[in-house]
C-alpha cells in the first residue's frame, strides 16, 4: 500500500507563550492518537510549535484504511421464524439493516444454538476523508481554559485562526476547521518576510517555513537559544541564570532568535539580587548573568524575535526598558530600610489571614509561640526562635514584597541584618517557606526549621480546625505542600519531634477559635497519608509504607527508621514465609473472641515444635527488648527472621485449634506473642 506524508497546521494570531509546547504536544497526541485508533499506520510523528503555528507531521502514513470482512449476527433462528418457516420481523428488519433479504442470510452455529449471519465486505476509508474530523475532533479536545470569538462568528478558539493546512504528499485535503478551509498558504515571519508561503509538498514544512524566516521545531529554536546563551556567557567569562520555564517561554515567544546582551548601570547592583533577578526574568524575560563567584553582574542576555542590521538598536531599546524596573526595585530597597520590621508588626493586624482564623498578627505570635516550643524541644535557642517567628510575616507590608511577591522570605532576610537582628533570626525568615516545591533545599538553620515547622503546622491546624481541609484538586492553602515540608524538615534535618505534639501546641495555641472537634486527628491522617507519598517518590515499595502505616508512628524520624527497618527485612529469604505466617495468626486471632494467657505455659505445650518455638521465641526475648527501647528496628527484625524454621515446624505439624480449650489459647497466646514483636516494628503481613 502506498505511503507519504500528513501535515496538518493551525495558523493563527500569537499563541500564549506558556500553552504553546502543551498545546503543540495535546494536538499531537490527538492525531497520532486517532490515527492508531483508524489502523492507519505511519512510520514516526513529529509535532512543531512557533508563536503562531502548532503543527503535527506523520511520515510514512497509509493512504487509506485496509479492506475489513465484517460478521454481523442476527437473531437466533427460533427468533427468526416462526412456526410456519415463515421470516419474523425481527428477521427481516435485521436483514433490511444489512441490505440483503432473509434469504440472502447464512447461518452461524455454536454449542449455544443457530443465528443468522451476514458476512459483509467493509471498504477502508481514505486519508482524504478521514482527516478533516479527526482534526475537528482534536481540536475540540485541546486543553484551552480561555477560549475567545473573534469577528461575527461563533466559533472559538484560544486565539483567532488565519490558516489551516492539511496535505498529503503534495494534495492539499478539503475541509474546513474553527471555520476555515483548508489550503497549502502557511505563514511566515511577522515582519522578516511579506505574504504568505506555499508549500508544494508536506515534506517540505521545515524548509519552506525556515526560506520564510521561522524555525518550526520547537526544540531545534531552544536549543539553538540555550546554545547561543551559553556562548554568550562564555564571552562575558560569566554564567548565565538559565531557567528551563524562562527557556521555553522565550522559545514560544521568538520564531527566528537572535541572543544579544545588555548592560545595566552598577548602581543597582547595591540592591539585593533577588529582587533584580525576578524583574530581569519575570518582567523582561531576559536572563541574569553572575560572575564565577556567584556575584550579580550588570549585564543580561536577552532573545529578540528579529534579526536586525543594526543589534545596538536593539540593544539600547532593551537597555532602555530594563533601566526604569530596576529603579523601581531600588527604591523600594531604600524606602523599606527606613522602617524597621519590629515597627511593621502593628500593621500586620489589618491583614486578614483567615476570617474564622484572625489576621496575620494573630498567625505571627501563633507561629512565634510554636516556634519557642520547637526550638526547646531539639534543644535549640527558643529566645531567636520566637523573635524569628513574631516577625515571619513583617516583609510582607514593605514595598519591595508588594510588587515582588516572590521575594517574600528573602527579603525579610535583608531587612532583619539591616535592623541589626540576630543572623539566626535574619536567615529565618527566608527559611521559613522551605522548601516551596519537591526537591527544593530546606532550612539552612535549626531556628529555620523551628520557624517553617510552626508555620506548616499552624497553617494544617487552623484549616482543618475550622473544617475546610483541601478538595479533590483543590488546596487553597496548599496543605499538602506543608505536609510534605513537614515531613522533609523532620528526617532529613533528624529532628526528635512528633507530629502528634506539635498538632496538640499548635491547637492550644488557637484557643477557642477552631470549631472542629476533631481537628486533631484530621490533621494527623491527613499528615500520615502524605507519607506514602514522600516515600514512594524515593522508590520505597507500597506494600512497605502500608506495613509501618498499620503502627502509625507520628514520629517522622521513627518512621524513617522503620521504613529502613522493613526494607531491609523484606530482601531477607526468610522475610515471604514470616510475612505470610504473621497474615495466617492474624486471621486466626481475629476469629477467636475469647481471652489469651498473659504468658506462655510452657507445662501445657504438648508437641515437640511447640516447645521449640517457646523455647527459641524466649531466647529471642531479652536481646529484643534493648533493641526495641533504643528503636533499633532493623536489628530487631533480623533476629526475629530466625524464627522462620521453628514457625514452619509449629505450623507444619502442630494443630493450633486444639479441642482442648487450654491448650488451644495456650498456643494462640504463643502466636499472638511472637505477631505482638513483630508488630512492634510493623505489620509484616502486609508485606508482598
Amino acid at each position: 500500500m502506498s505511503t507519504n506524508t500528513l501535515l496538518i497546521e493551525l495558523g493563527t494570531e500569537e499563541l500564549p507563550p506558556k500553552s504553546l509546547k502543551k498545546l503543540a504536544t495535546a494536538f499531537y497526541q490527538q492525531i497520532t492518537s486517532q490515527l492508531e485508533s483508524a489502523d492507519l499506520g505511519y512510520e514516526s510523528a513529529n509535532w512543531f510549535a512557533s508563536p503562531r503555528r502548532i503543527a503535527v507531521q506523520v511520515q510514512g502514513l497509509i493512504a487509506k484504511q485496509a479492506d475489513k470482512t465484517v460478521e454481523k449476527r442476527g437473531p437466533a433462528v427460533n427468533v427468526a421464524f416462526d412456526s410456519d418457516g415463515n421470516a419474523t420481523k425481527a428477521a427481516q428488519g435485521w436483514a433490511r439493516s444489512n441490505g440483503i433479504t432473509v434469504e440472502q442470510a447464512q447461518r452461524l452455529t455454536t454449542d449455544k444454538g443457530e443465528w443468522l449471519l451476514h458476512i459483509a465486505s467493509q471498504p477502508g476509508k481514505t486519508i482524504e476523508a478521514l482527516i478533516p474530523d479527526m482534526v475537528n475532533q482534536a481540536v475540540s479536545k485541546l486543553p484551552i481554559p480561555k477560549p475567545m470569538r473573534w469577528g461575527s462568528s461563533r466559533i472559538q478558539f484560544i486565539r483567532p485562526v488565519h490558516t489551516i493546512t492539511m496535505m498529503y504528499g503534495s494534495d492539499v485535503i478539503a475541509g474546513e476547521v474553527l471555520g476555515v478551509q483548508s489550503s497549502n498558504q502557511l505563514q511566515g515571519h511577522r515582519f522578516h518576510h511579506q505574504g504568505m508561503v506555499t508549500l508544494t509538498n508536506a515534506d517540505d514544512y521545515i524548509s519552506a517555513l525556515e526560506s520564510a524566516y521561522v524555525i518550526a521545531d520547537f526544540e531545534q529554536r531552544r536549543n539553538k537559544i540555550s546554545k547561543q546563551i551559553l556562548a554568550a556567557a562564555q564571552e562575558m567569562d560569566a554564567h548565565a541564570l538559565l531557567d528551563d520555564d524562562l527557556l521555553d517561554e522565550v522559545t514560544a515567544i521568538n520564531e527566528w532568535p537572535t541572543v544579544l546582551v545588555g548592560t545595566f548601570d552598577e548602581e543597582f547592583l547595591q540592591v539585593p539580587a533577588e529582587p533584580l533577578i525576578y524583574s530581569m526574568k519575570d518582567h523582561q524575560k531576559y536572563f541574569p548573568v553572575e560572575n564565577k563567584d556567584g556575584q550579580l553582574i550588570n549585564k543580561f542576555i536577552f532573545v529578540t524575535n528579529i534579526e536586525s542590521k543594526q543589534p545596538s538598536e536593539i540593544v539600547k531599546g532593551n537597555e532602555k526598558v530594563i533601566r526604569p524596573r530596576l529603579a523601581d526595585a531600588e527604591f523600594f530597597f531604600k524606602t523599606d530600610k527606613k522602617q524597621s520590621l519590629e515597627s511593621r508588626l502593628e500593621s500586620l493586624a489589618s491583614v486578614l489571614f483567615q476570617k474564622q482564623l484572625g489576621t496575620l498578627k494573630d498567625k505571627s505570635e501563633r507561629i512565634a509561640q510554636l516556634s519557642r516550643l520547637v526550638a526547646d524541644k531539639v534543644q535549640s535557642n527558643g529566645d531567636e526562635a520566637y523573635r524569628a517567628g513574631l516577625l515571619s510575616k513583617t516583609d510582607l507590608m514593605t514595598e519591595m514584597v508588594l510588587e515582588f511577591p516572590e521575594v517574600q522570605g528573602t527579603m525579610g532576610k535583608y531587612y532583619a541584618r539591616h535592623d541589626g537582628e540576630a543572623e539566626a533570626v535574619a536567615q529565618a525568615l527566608e527559611d521559613q517557606y522551605r522548601p516551596k516545591f519537591s526537591g527544593d533545599t530546606l532550612p539552612e538553620g535549626v531556628t529555620g526549621c523551628c520557624v517553617a515547622i510552626a508555620d506548616k503546622v499552624d497553617s494544617l491546624v487552623g484549616i482543618f480546625g475550622i473544617n475546610q481541609p483541601p478538595k479533590g484538586d483543590k488546596d487553597p492553602f496548599a496543605l499538602r505542600r506543608a505536609a510534605i515540608g513537614l515531613i522533609r524538615i523532620i528526617i532529613e534535618k533528624q529532628l526528635p519531634l512528633d507530629i502528634k505534639e506539635l498538632i496538640a501546641d499548635s491547637i492550644a495555641a488557637y484557643g477557642d477559635k477552631l470549631s472542629n472537634d476533631n481537628t486533631a486527628e484530621d490533621v494527623i491522617e491527613f499528615v500520615m497519608g502524605r507519607f506514602r507519598a514522600y516515600y514512594q517518590e524515593q522508590g520505597i515499595s507500597v506494600d512497605v509504607i502500608q506495613a509501618v502505616l498499620a503502627k502509625k508512628p507520628t514520629a517522622p524520624l521513627d518512621f524513617e527508621q522503620r521504613i529502613k527497618a522493613v526494607s531491609h527485612f523484606k530482601e531477607l529469604p526468610e522475610a515471604a514465609a514470616l510475612a505470610a505466617a504473621n497474615k495466617r495468626v492474624g486471621n486466626i486471632l481475629a476469629k477467636f473472641d475469647g481471652d489469651l494467657y498473659s504468658t506462655f505455659k510452657v507445662e501445657l505445650a504438648e508437641a515437640e515444635q511447640e516447645h521449640a518455638l517457646a523455647k527459641e521465641f524466649d531466647a529471642l526475648n531479652g536481646q529484643l527488648t534493648p533493641l526495641f527501647a533504643n528503636k533499633d528496628y532493623q536489628q530487631a527484625l533480623t533476629l526475629l527472621s530466625g524464627l522462620r524454621e521453628p514457625v514452619d515446624a509449629f505450623f507444619d505439624n502442630v494443630m493450633v485449634m486444639a479441642e482442648d480449650e487450654s491448650i488451644k489459647v495456650n498456643r494462640l497466646t504463643l502466636l499472638s506473642q511472637i505477631r505482638a514483636s513483630f508488630f512492634n516494628v510493623a505489620d509484616i503481613s502486609l508485606l508482598q
